[in-house]
């Protein structure tokens, strides 16, 4: 192939015109990469429970456009997820890049895990991210604007059990397989669907473990960087996926976790 024709590695990683939904967006994992994606040039839906504010702020920094929506992902449904995205196309553009990345955990041992922190879990880290994908795919197929990216925010639970967090550990077990299975289904409509696996990173989830000095002092132990990851240690990986980089990328799962999972 001639070099003449072939578009310029760097510039394949670049999402201007693009426009990005992301949930959970006004902190850590969420937070920043709301920010990766706004730095690579797409305009930004920031979606979330908490005062999204300062992370609009940021990203018009950055020189985009930010709407955002205050919403409780818990209570989603087909109907709000429908509207969710009507929201979005009405504020900025149909989104053509969805990152499902609103979460939550309940710790605890598997005998004293109640019905209600079992469904919540499941609720915000497994359904919403379904039927938010399913209200992102009918947008994208009836406007025609394939191709377009969804990202699903995982975990390396999503490949161990962990230890007394059974709810949280199923929900990304299920999420990695939703990942897959809607990519199946969607990759050959122009709907990639991958998934990052972040691993012990420096954010309020891991805030019990980092406590704990001699628990930490294992964890770390373990990881062969030797460090908690940082939420900035999603960027790339974020804007990879959602870029035509990874044109050629769909049903993935991409840890980032200083290499836990390879011990």
């Amino acid at each position: 192939m001639s070099t003449a024709s072939r578009t310029p590695v760097l510039d394949l990683f670049r999402l201007e015109g693009k426009t990005a939904l992301v949930t959970g967006a006004s902190s850590g994992l969420g937070r920043s990469m709301a920010l990766a994606l706004a730095e690579a040039g797409a305009d930004v839906l920031a979606v979330g429970l908490d005062d999204l504010d300062q992370v609009a702020q940021e990203v018009r920094d950055l020189g985009v456009d930010c709407s955002t929506h205050e919403t409780d992902l818990s209570v989603l449904t087909p109907d709000t997820a429908a509207r969710l995205i009507s929201w979005a196309r009405d504020e900025l553009a149909q989104p053509t890049i969805l990152v499902n990345n609103a979460g939550i955990i309940r710790r605890g041992p598997a005998l004293e895990t109640s019905p209600s922190d079992w469904s919540a879990v499941l609720d915000v880290n497994l359904t919403a991210p379904f039927l938010l994908s399913q209200a992102f795919a009918r947008g994208i197929l009836a406007a025609g604007q394939a191709p377009a990216s969804i990202i699903n925010i995982a975990s390396i639970n999503a490949f161990q059990g962990g230890m007394e967090v059974p709810a949280y550990a199923a929900s990304k077990h299920g999420l990695l397989g939703l990942t897959r299975a809607l990519a199946n289904e969607w990759t050959p409509h122009g709907i990639r669907v991958n998934a990052v696996a972040p691993g012990y990173m420096d954010t309020d989830f891991t805030r019990a473990h980092r406590e704990n000095a001699e628990r930490a002092q294992n964890m770390l132990r373990r990881i062969p960087a030797n460090s908690w990851g940082r939420p900035e240690d999603l960027a790339g990986a974020v804007v990879f996926l959602a870029s035509d980089a990874a044109a050629y990328v769909s049903g993935a799962a991409l840890a980032i976790d200083g290499g836990w999972l390879s011990r």
